[in-house]
């Protein structure tokens, strides 16, 4: 069963999700593990359903999140733009006005972002 979740696993140590635990029982795999915002939970809860389907019926996951005042943070790379991280994060690029009033701390102007800064995106 381990084998048809590795990548899930995999995902889980990637993102540190912490107090990671896995069990397998009568054929079902247990999971269980804090991912530290919403936008990590979901990348795991994607990735179970690329492995399993959409609903699948050998994996029970209970994955809590760390911080619920955010969906995720970011840091700038070279290239990026606001509208191609809202496209990143919610899928719609015309929702970067949403970043960039959750970030006003530190961004004057939704045109110029800096790499390395990090962003708040925020639940909406």
């Amino acid at each position: 069963m381990k084998a048809k979740y590795q990548s899930v696993l995999n995902l889980g140590e990637e993102l540190a999700i912490k107090n990671g635990d896995v069990k397998e029982e009568n054929g079902v795999l247990h999971v269980t593990g804090t991912a530290k915002t919403q936008y990590e939970k979901n990348l795991l809860w994607d990735e179970i359903k690329k492995a399993g389907g959409d609903n699948p019926s050998d994996i029970i996951a209970d994955i809590s999140v760390e911080d619920t005042s955010v969906f995720a943070n970011h840091t700038v790379k070279s290239g990026e733009t606001l509208g191609k991280i809202a496209k990143q994060y919610y899928g719609k690029s015309s929702k970067y006005n949403a970043i960039f009033e959750a970030n006003t701390n530190i961004l004057t102007n939704p045109d110029v972002i800096k790499v390395g800064q990090e962003l708040v995106i925020p639940n909406l």
